[in-house]
């Protein structure tokens, strides 16, 4: 029903008032600090050899004076000009301790007070770990010794992470290459007062539309280009760390991907150059993949590859792309070549083709793709490797078995269903790092091994299987126990049986174990459990952060779809809840396009896992007396062209049969429901105020309503606006506003980096709703992006959630009906 504004909200806007004032960030109740405020667990990197685990103390939430830094916005890339560091998202630690998993015995790193360390990478002996620490006048490289926790700066250089990344290990493993900040390149370029003309595009009859989400913080003229060739120049170097010996490779360039061949004596180099584009990012730029000596000299152009502006939704870009080194051999190139244009509306017989070649060798076909190709992930003996390609129209994925060295034989398929399959997911290979430093799938005799999650009707229980080669059937080693959550994290030595895992329950944190699997298989094993027993011992003990959240409960609620669908969510219940007790309830959800039906209702996620409050989680509202419907499945099911054409009515189906169900269990008051979610979710929440009346108010964050401000697609939607008109219309909240009759709350990161959701959506849902008299309150965050990271957003947030729905769910008086 259409409401005018009211005359007394138009007099606010006109004549200004509190409206206007600058408000402050606001703290949720003392409870909801407590835990939010709870100290982190240490991030652990376990070493190549298994023997050490790096353990670092990260900053869960940075003050937002950390976000509120400088920021350049370049071709996709967002960077501090104040030390060249790049700044998507504000992640780092303050501190190390190394922890031996033999005896457990722990040595403290000492780095300098108030050190912000980036993710450490540990060498293939696990003797040295390198990382980078982001100083006020630059990004240092620091190493550490694990024999020792010695810490030391590698000095007189400062890194540049602007693209990718800054460093990595050359096969010696005591030698870094590393992408230097040129010492020479002077001041950054000041942009002129006065432009020097307009910026001009021009279109000549090209109807091949690239996707929405390519278009990302984009060059805006000739100065942006100007700053992005300042910053993101680089020189490469080879750093011997026992000596600090540098060794300067070739000119300075723009660097994207750079990595050492496995025999050491090469780079696989990519070099950007001009010219830019203003309508996609930096990867779309043309760039020349060279294949360099470890002196820096180029010996091979592999590919001059030129602006990819006009690349298909879902498509590729024409001529070789994805280079990368075999990891099983000196020096090997292996890349793939579309066979269909690159896109993918194309009818082909074959994709793509993938191509390989030694660097003292010919080039060669290794295999084609009916699909298109997605990757190879060598396995370490021999010439085998598994070759995975995807079908974007079916939704489907396989993955053969090939072999390099003998042209002959012929791929063997290995695995081959949906993309969303979750029961019968066979797990991913497992790799290890090999002494040169490359990444393989580890094979021991004639296996390899497989880590799932163990998705089922009960939950996830990961399990650990190892696949024969020969006859490509799996063994399973290892499956976590009923009533707990433990994963398998990496092995230590194959050999003897010995492998890490990280364990948890919902009343003991999560640690990690050393497992050794029995001597002999075991007998009667049931179908789909191990075949092998296994004893565990701690690796760690970190203790219980919240205590005070053991107190909440929950378990996993199966139910139905009216169309026969099997639908699921997990039921929180605050601490102290008494059964019968009807509660005000929030149901969070995130919608799932899927194309088989079959799928669509597999169970996702687990109840044994440990309880833990972080962030904005909505899980916070149950230390305010709620109960949560979390995760609740929200599939819409359909063939994959036409999928969202019934977005509207399927996900009204799975929200009323999970109200339905919580108010069969006697614990939600259906009179007082929420719905909330984030990204696509928030779009759900706004699309379910709209189109139905199970709920008595909505939050929505960082959404996409207007799709017409997107209209090459959004999300899993293939046709643009004018291929499917009336589906971006009755999808977009915002030419739907006078629909939302319900209180919304939609909250937005200011510098939201995610094309598909720029900040504009949500100013524009807000005017809309606002303009046709509805409740409505918005909340724009600064200096936060899709995510919120800051210390002060993060409280802010939970602020404006719980005040929302205290005011206008839990407190809400009896609903008129008309």
């Amino acid at each position: 029903m259409r409401r005018p504004a009211s005359l007394a909200f138009i007099l606010s806007i006109v004549l200004g008032g509190p409206a206007l004032a600058q408000p402050r960030y606001e703290k949720p109740p003392k409870e909801v600090l407590d835990v939010l405020h709870a100290p982190p667990a240490p991030t652990p990197f376990l070493s190549p050899t298994g023997d050490t685990l790096a353990l670092a103390q990260p900053v869960r939430y940075p003050p937002i004076s950390d976000l509120a830094e400088p920021m350049l916005r370049l071709a996709g890339v967002r960077i501090n000009p104040r030390s060249n560091a790049e700044r998507s998202y504000t992640r780092y630690w303050v501190g190390m301790t190394l922890k031996r998993i033999a005896d457990g015995a722990e040595t403290p790193v000492a780095f300098p007070t108030g050190v912000r360390l980036g993710a450490p990478r540990w060498n293939a002996s696990g003797s040295l770990l390198a990382l980078t620490h982001e100083a006020a006048d630059g990004v240092e490289l620091w190493v550490v010794e694990a024999a020792t926790g010695k810490a030391r700066r590698l000095p007189d250089l400062h890194v540049n992470p602007a693209l990718g990344s800054a460093f990595q290990w050359m096969p010696d493993q005591e030698t870094l290459l590393v992408k230097l900040v040129p010492a020479d390149r002077g001041a950054p370029p000041e942009a002129p007062l006065a432009p020097p003309g307009p910026k001009i595009q021009e279109s000549a009859g090209t109807t091949v539309a690239s996707s929405t989400y390519e278009a990302r913080d984009l060059l805006r003229n000739s100065s942006d280009a100007d700053l992005f060739d300042y910053y993101t120049t680089s020189r490469l170097a080879l750093i011997h760390v026992p000596t600090g010996r540098v060794t300067y490779l070739g000119a300075a360039a723009i660097f994207g991907s750079v990595s050492p061949s496995p025999g050491g004596q090469h780079l696989l180099v990519e070099r950007l150059h001009r010219p830019y584009s203003y309508q996609r990012a930096w990867y779309r730029f043309p760039r020349e993949v060279e294949v360099w000596t470890v002196g820096g000299e180029r010996v091979e152009t592999l590919a001059s590859l030129p602006l990819a502006e006009q690349v298909p939704i879902r498509g590729v870009p024409t001529g070789p792309r994805e280079h990368d080194w075999r990891a099983t051999a000196p020096a090997t190139v292996v890349w793939a070549e579309a066979l269909d244009g690159g896109n993918p509306k194309t009818k082909a017989e074959k994709r793509d083709r993938v191509m390989i070649k030694p660097l003292d060798g010919p080039v060669r076909e290794l295999m084609q793709t009916e699909s298109r190709f997605t990757g190879v992930r060598w396995i370490e003996k021999g010439g085998l490797a598994l070759v995975s390609q995807y079908d974007v129209e079916r939704i489907w994925t396989r993955t053969h078995l090939v072999d390099a060295d003998d042209p002959a034989a012929p791929p063997r398929l290995v695995w081959d269903m949906s993309a969303d399959e979750r029961y019968r997911h066979p797990g991913w290979p497992v790799s290890r790092m090999l002494l040169s430093g490359a990444w393989a799938v580890l094979q021991q005799g004639g296996f390899v091994y497989l880590d799932g999650m163990g998705a089922s009707p009960e939950g996830d229980r990961p399990f650990l299987d190892r696949l024969n080669l020969r006859t490509l059937v799996s063994e399973r080693l290892f499956r976590s126990e009923r009533g707990r959550y433990e994963e398998f994290v990496a092995w230590v030595d194959p050999a003897a049986g010995t492998f890490v895992t990280r364990r948890e329950s919902p009343e003991d944190p999560p640690n990690f174990f050393l497992r050794t699997l029995g001597r002999k298989p075991l007998r009667g094993a049931a179908s789909g459990e191990a075949a092998w027993a296994s004893s565990s011992r701690p690796i760690t003990q970190f203790p219980d952060p919240a205590p005070q959240v053991r107190g909440i409960t929950k378990r996993l609620v199966t139910y139905t779809r009216p169309d026969g669908i099997p639908l699921s969510f997990t039921l929180y219940l605050p601490p102290g809840y008494q059964p019968g007790t009807r509660l005000p309830t929030l149901l969070w959800a995130y919608p799932i396009e899927l194309a088989e039906k079959e799928v669509a209702g597999q169970v996702e996620g687990s109840p044994y896992r440990f309880t833990s409050l972080e962030g904005t989680s909505g899980l916070f509202l149950l230390l305010q007396g709620y109960a949560v419907l979390d995760d609740a499945a929200m599939p819409v099911v359909g063939p994959s062209e036409t999928v969202y054409d019934t977005f509207v009515e399927q996900i009204v189906a799975n929200a009323k049969a999970a109200i339905d169900k919580a108010v069969e269990l006697g614990v939600t008051d259906p009179e007082r429901v929420a719905v909330a979610g984030h990204s696509h979710g928030a779009l759900m929440t706004a699309n379910l105020l709209a189109w139905s009346d199970l709920f008595r108010a909505g939050i929505a964050r960082s959404g996409a309503f207007n799709h017409t401000m997107r209209p090459f697609g959004f999300q899993n939607e293939r046709r643009t606006f004018w291929q499917a008109r009336d589906t971006y219309v009755k999808l977009s909240p915002v030419l739907q506003a006078d629909r939302i009759d319900e209180p919304l709350l939609l909250i937005h990161g200011e510098v939201d980096q995610n094309p598909g959701t720029v900040p504009m959506q949500s100013e524009k849902l807000f005017e809309a709703v606002r303009g046709v008299g509805g409740t409505v309150r918005l909340v724009m965050l600064p200096h936060e992006s899709h995510g919120y990271s800051a210390l002060e957003s993060t409280e802010h947030v939970l602020y404006e959630m719980i005040t929302w729905l205290d005011r206008y769910v839990k407190n809400a008086p009896p609903r008129t009906r008309n």
